[in-house]
């Protein structure tokens, strides 16, 4: 199946958002909530509704970035957001692996589940590249399967060996506070990136 701009936009269309909780999730909100850098560069791909996006501007944060695949859902989010939209928020729609640019932070919530697992080293390598030399890749990955996807899942032993090349794993642990209807199949990770040798 391709999980192109159509298909995404007939997900949202229809209402066919499984994963859409409604609110920032927890264990970002509490990241975002110890940041005291509001000029932090931040990156959200695979934006959905924007809901931690929302909460980092209505917490101040002046330079947000997101990206998403789906025309519908950009357009959707410049709208609801256009306090801020051309401002303290860009928006972009468009394809995350094509995207250029650097970033202090990159949260991630559900968009790494969302890609073929085909793209997992790509993801990897372009996160690397979208990050400066101390920014962070901070959020949520599934430690569990999934029939069918997306989401895909995985496993910590999976994505430390996608990871390690490319990223100092300050943390890949188990996520404590995840909503209810994650409890238990989240892991919380915070990657700095490496700097390649000489």
């Amino acid at each position: 199946m391709n999980f192109d701009s159509s298909y995404w936009d007939e997900l949202y269309r229809s209402n066919a958002t499984a994963w859409d909780v409604g609110y920032p999730s927890t264990p970002l909100k509490d990241y975002i909530d110890q940041l005291n850098d509001k000029d932090l560069s931040i990156l959200v791909p695979g934006c959905g509704n924007g809901y931690e996006v929302e909460y980092l501007l209505h917490n101040g944060f002046r330079n947000v970035t997101v990206i998403d695949i789906s025309p519908l859902l950009t357009t959707s989010l410049a709208m609801r957001l256009n306090k801020w939209h051309g401002k303290e928020l860009t928006i972009l729609n468009g394809d995350f692996f094509a995207m250029e640019g650097q970033f202090d932070l990159v949260l991630e919530q559900t968009f790494f589940c969302a890609l073929q697992p085909s793209l997992r080293k790509a993801y990897a390598s372009q996160m690397h590249a979208l990050l400066k030399k101390n920014g962070r890749l901070v959020g949520l990955l599934f430690n569990r399967a999934f029939e069918g996807g997306p989401p895909f899942g995985g496993s910590k032993a999976e994505y430390e060996s996608l990871f390690q090349p490319l990223f100092e794993i300050n943390v890949m642990a188990d996520c404590y506070n995840s909503i209810n209807p994650r409890a238990g199949t989240e892991l919380f990770i915070n990657l700095k990136p490496l700097v390649p040798a000489g």
